[in-house]
């Protein structure tokens, strides 16, 4: 009550690195670092994430957008991504196959190595010595921007200017077109990226992406949104073509997890403003596992990296001549 309730945010993921920060004056050994307690905190988190993103979300609708305040307990028995799906919505309903591709999405992004943004950002927090909920607050606060956790959102916005622009989705040569544009910066966002394609590990194929297409297509089709799943796979396939007369690049270039993630969202009624706070919800799994690992090695040192100055020198300049 005190920290979703009477102090609301327009932005869930705001919310959500509070509320984690606050979790620490309820807990009685919140500084124990021994290997038990940060198991019995880790499990803690990943099971009460899930509800504080609904919550925070639905005070953020009340607050926010004017709507009544609808707030769900979380049932026994359901699973992860059953009572997410229960908490979030009005009349508490979803289908068997709406949780199980949900789950699909939680397990696809629970982790990623420690070399992200938000991976890093909590073992470096964790190697000072700082308590998990620092960490994980931290973990939160890297993910909620839009270059890392927010990808799966830039991605639908581009199609949502794609869809708005291009008027026969089915065209190879109009979606080319458009996304000629959009690379010379003549579209969209004017960023020149093609939101969804490419990662910096994942270059022949990124499995994440393979498993949630497939699903997401079994969707698709029950939800009678099968045009709309084309036009993604059009994006796909067209963009290493597109990349390679636009700017002249040959390395081979996949869809990544971002594409296909946001578009199932979309298909079970998800808010985008939910995208991001999802992934939270999953990478928690990730975060803990490398807070863990972090402050229980043997040899744990604090992680400082070395920087190198290579701005050229400039005399002083006396405050009264600047």
């Amino acid at each position: 009550e005190d920290m979703i309730l009477k102090a609301p945010s327009p932005d869930v993921m705001n919310k959500l690195a509070r509320s984690v920060l606050a979790l620490y004056s309820y807990d009685g050994r919140p500084d124990d670092m021994s290997l038990p307690n940060q198991l019995r905190q880790a499990v803690e988190l990943i099971a009460r994430v899930p509800v504080i993103v609904a919550h925070a979300f639905a005070a953020k609708r009340h607050y926010y957008d004017n709507e009544s305040l609808y707030l769900h307990r979380p049932q026994e028995g359901l699973s992860v991504a059953q009572n997410f799906l229960y908490s979030v919505r009005h009349d508490n309903r979803y289908t068997d196959e709406e949780a199980r591709l949900l789950d699909l999405c939680l397990v696809l992004h629970a982790e990623h190595g420690g070399g992200n943004n938000s991976a890093f950002a909590c073992r470096v927090l964790s190697s000072s010595g700082t308590d998990i909920y620092s960490s994980i607050a931290a973990a939160v606060g890297s993910l909620k921007g839009p270059r890392h956790g927010g990808a799966n959102k830039k991605v639908m916005e581009m199609f949502g200017h794609i869809e708005a622009e291009v008027s026969d989705w089915a065209d190879d040569d109009a979606v080319r077109d458009y996304l000629g544009r959009l690379l010379r910066k003549e579209a969209g966002d004017r960023s020149g990226l093609i939101y969804g394609m490419g990662h910096a590990i994942y270059t022949l194929s990124d499995p994440r992406a393979v498993l949630l297409k497939r699903f997401a297509r079994s969707l698709a089709e029950t939800k009678g949104m099968l045009d709309e799943f084309e036009l993604f796979e059009r994006v796909e396939r067209l963009t290493p073509e597109v990349l390679r007369s636009v700017k002249g690049e040959e390395k081979v270039v996949c869809a990544n997890v971002d594409l296909f993630s946001g578009l199932v969202y979309k298909m079970m009624g998800i808010p985008m403003e939910l995208y991001t706070p999802l992934f939270a919800v999953a990478r928690m799994v990730g975060w803990c596992a490398h807070r863990i690992e972090e402050v229980c090695q043997p040899a744990n040192r604090i992680i400082r990296p070395a920087y190198k100055a290579v701005a050229p020198m400039r005399a002083f300049v006396p405050l009264d001549q600047r």
